[in-house]
């Protein structure tokens, strides 16, 4: 039935910003981008490298979700990389916080997590 993850929705709270974070500090490629007059709202459709899609949305005075320490819901988005070490050095390159590497106790591999412009925690993970 299921087959694989077409999109995951974010709702940001400054869209300039997190348009930036995600286009140029994460690279990923813009695959549209609309205004919605009758809801205030953008739309921003971005593309993963594996065929699948990260969608942002701006709405006014959308109110903020706790996302620690661990509220129910989403717990975060993991991005699989090559090497978590060469990510982690590129996003601090650029000004970004991460954590420091840790082992998967389970399958013995890197991740390591850092926040978008919101405080939406976001994974790295080697693959």
């Amino acid at each position: 039935m299921l087959k694989r993850i077409h999109h995951v929705a974010i709702i940001c709270s400054d869209y300039p910003r997190s348009k930036q974070f995600y286009t140029e500090v994460l690279g990923l490629a813009v695959i549209a981008e609309n205004y919605r007059a009758e809801r205030q709202s953008c739309k921003l459709d971005l593309a993963l490298p594996d065929g699948g899609q990260l969608e942002m949305f701006s709405f006014p005075d959308a109110p903020p979700r706790p996302s620690r320490p661990e509220a129910q819901g989403l717990r975060h988005l993991a991005f699989v990389v090559d090497s978590v070490a060469l990510s982690k050095q590129q996003l601090e390159k650029q000004g970004i916080e991460v954590e420091a590497i840790r082992i998967d106790e389970y399958t013995g591999k890197p991740f390591t997590f850092f926040s978008d412009p919101d405080g939406l925690p976001l994974e790295l993970y080697q693959a």
